[in-house]
């Protein structure tokens, strides 16, 4: 149990309050270090950042470990406007959620001396010790830029075409025709679920490539439109739902003249490439079978093409794929695999850490051990050395939330924490030299953070409370319920930036209550488990256990007076929740739910609910407009907000429009608010701000 008070609170001004500094900082990240990396010899460390807070376009840095001195080796403002970009790096920013501008991602050659990025549609490399910037020759939709190892050349992706560009001029590695298949473009399930947008990769010694081939002929075609411009034609997207047929994904080695040699990796019916890994010690690929009870390692024969499986990880539920992991090291197979009540490193199929940790990212390997980031307990993530034979050393706080690259004897970590708003960035390295600490541009949000934090009902749910700081002489307070409640993302944590928005609103009279239950991650593969079959009823029943309990602890919170909002699987929960717990809920605000999980892409939907076609009943009791329908005499009418992006092609408006079609003819009074250009996310300014003040003008009068 934790308790943040802080003394730094500003009044709020039209022009500087907190929904309109929220979205002009988006979230008060701009201005933070971002994307960084750390050379082979733990010398440099590079990074992405803009100049300030409410800046979003972002330059490139180096920092010298050993003189701890900063240098801009790239500044985007130089470069004029952006040209319009290719379709294919506005969808892989969609699936990373990037709503930065500038140099928003770089690659680096072997050395860790040499970056390549695009910006203002022109392929860039900079050498960070000489400062040197050169312009290479490329097409005008260039994309995905990677450097080769040794540095001499950058691969990029052109249309469906993969390119390969260098001092001596541009030229076509790879390309079909068709209007279907793509050459080294990766899938929609890769970047959105697989945490893949990288679809080719170089060999170590920089003469070949490993390229993935989509071809999307097989998955339906589904349109996206944009009504307020009717004389514009939709937008046409392959969209995978769950049941139906995925892209056919193929790879081959293609070297620099044109030769090429098919991997028939799919042969024994794997259905995902997870990932691919290409160093001195083998290619490997991580590969997933559809119902993804399956994970298998295969080695490739760079030769033939022919693959054989080196180790394979099964589970009756599913799978887990953690970032950073599989990959080879000195021999040894690293794995993350959940064995017994734990998340676990395990080298050549032998566990290394024990019950006490969860294992988050696998973050490097050395000849001593492996760097990761794991979880004591739910709320906190932590950086750690653990030796091969199992002894972990904390490199840091336990408390607060870290991530941590690393390279060399360097190590960059990155802590958040109930103590401070930003970022604390530090550097250090084992052979000395003191720690250093790279710069923060971020905004300081004008919220002062009155927030507890409690293991709440049966279920011990990490929950976050957070009450006005004017509440002291209130008799009773109106509940906001303020979750995210699915799986892969937590709301609950030791960092100030995950309370900001729940803050403002408890500031507007609201007792804020953020529960994460049965699904989410940290507490175990157990826990996570736990909503294999029916993502609605476990994550339903722990809002309203977190609720009844916290109200145990402070009667003020008025029980007759509740209220839930929630954005993606958090506005399927929102719905949800006055749909089918109405003597509960009073008004809910859903944004870009999911109400029909057979609308969902089959790699997320599929995991938790298995295939429709097999498993139908799954899908039923977790479909919102199957609630609606469901005979139900006194079941009064909550107020619903929906909210969606008409231009979403994660979750696609329709869900919205089908759930409101079955509340219509059921005669449910409900509004809906369509957001004309807006995708899964929200980065416009107006639109985000706006948001949140029409959000709470609808809860004030559904709870008055």
């Amino acid at each position: 149990m934790g308790r943040c008070d802080s003394t730094d609170r500003r009044d709020d001004t039209p022009a500087g309050s907190f929904p309109r500094r929220l979205a002009a900082t988006r979230r008060f990240t701009l201005g933070a270090p971002r994307n960084i990396s750390v050379s082979t010899d733990g010398e440099r460390v590079v990074f992405l950042r803009s100049v300030a807070g409410d800046d979003p376009i972002n330059s490139v840095w180096v920092l010298d470990v050993v003189s701890g001195v900063e240098r801009m080796v790239f500044d985007s403002s130089d470069v004029e406007a952006e040209a319009d970009l290719p379709p294919a790096e506005r969808a892989r920013r969609e699936r990373t959620r990037e709503s930065g501008g500038g140099v928003v991602g770089y690659s680096s050659d072997a050395a860790g001396r040499l970056v390549a990025f695009v910006v203002g549609a022109r392929v860039m490399v900079v050498d960070l010790v000489s400062g040197e910037i050169v312009t290479l020759d490329s097409t005008d939709d260039a994309f995905d830029p990677v450097i080769s190892p040794d540095g001499t050349r950058v691969a990029y992706v052109s249309g469906r075409s993969l390119r390969v560009t260098s001092d001596e001029g541009d030229s076509l590695v790879i390309a079909e025709p068709g209007d279907t298949v793509s050459w080294g473009s990766a899938e929609f399930l890769a970047g959105e679920e697989m945490g893949r947008t990288r679809a080719f990769w170089w060999s170590p010694d920089s003469t070949r490539l490993l390229v993935e081939r989509v071809d999307v002929a097989p998955v339906a075609q589904w349109w996206i439109a944009a009504p307020v411009t009717p004389d514009v034609a939709p937008v046409s997207v392959r969209y995978p739902a769950a049941g139906t047929a995925n892209a056919v994904v193929g790879l081959a080695i293609v070297d620099l003249e044109g030769s090429r040699t098919d991997i028939m990796w799919d042969d024994d019916g794997w259905e995902y490439l997870a990932d691919a890994s290409w160093t001195d010690e083998g290619l490997i690929l991580t590969v997933q079978s559809r119902d993804q009870r399956t994970l298998a390692v295969l080695d490739v024969d760079q030769g033939s093409g022919v693959v054989s499986e080196r180790y394979r990880v099964c589970d009756p539920h599913w799978v887990e794929l953690v970032p950073g992991a599989p990959r080879l090291h000195d021999g040894r197979l690293i794995t993350i695999e959940d064995r017994g009540g734990a998340r676990r490193v395990c080298a050549d199929g032998e566990p290394v850490t024990g019950d006490n940790v969860q294992v988050r990212r696998l973050v490097g390997a050395t000849a001593a051990g492996v760097v990761i980031t794991a979880s004591l307990e739910p709320t906190s993530t932590a950086v750690a050395r653990v030796s091969w034979d199992g002894v972990i050393d904390w490199l840091g706080p336990t408390d607060g939330v870290s991530s941590a690259v690393a390279g060399g004897d360097t190590v960059v970590i990155g802590r958040r924490s109930l103590d401070h708003d930003a970022t604390i960035t530090t550097v250090s390295r084992d052979s000395g030299g003191g720690q250093r600490i790279i710069v923060d541009n971020s905004e300081t949000p004008a919220v002062t953070l009155n927030v507890a934090l409690h293991r709440l009902g049966p279920g011990r749910l990490a929950s976050a409370l957070l009450l006005p700081h004017d509440a002291s002489a209130a008799e009773s307070l109106p509940v906001l319920l303020d979750p995210y409640g699915g799986p892969h993302a937590q709301r609950v944590v030791q960092a100030r930036n995950a309370y900001h928005t729940s803050q403002w609103f408890a500031d507007q009279g609201f007792a804020v209550l953020i529960t994460d239950g049965r699904g989410t991650p940290g507490r175990g593969p157990a826990f996570e488990r736990q909503v294999k079959g029916d993502l609605a009823t476990p994550a339903l029943d722990d809002q309203i256990d977190a609720l009844h309990a916290a109200a145990e602890l402070d009667p003020r919170l008025d029980l007759s007076r509740v209220a839930i909002r929630g954005w993606s699987f958090g506005g399927y929960l929102a719905a949800l929740a006055v749909l089918r717990r109405p003597d509960v809920f009073r008004a809910a605000v859903a944004g870009a739910p999911v109400t029909d999980w057979r609308l969902y892409d089959t790699h997320y939907a599929e995991r938790y609910l298995g295939d429709p076609r097999t498993e139908p009943g799954s899908y039923e009791i977790t479909d919102l407009s199957a609630d609606v329908a469901r005979p139900s005499p006194d079941r009064p009418a909550r107020p619903l907000m929906l909210i969606h992006g008409l231009a979403d092609d994660n979750v696609v408006a329709a869900h919205t429009l089908r759930l409101s079609r079955a509340l219509l003819e059921v005669g449910y009074p409900h509004t809906v608010l369509p957001l004309s250009g807006v995708t899964h996310m929200t980065p416009q300014e107006e639109v985000a701000e706006n948001l949140l003040l029409l959000q709470l003008g609808f809860l004030r009068d559904a709870l008055r």
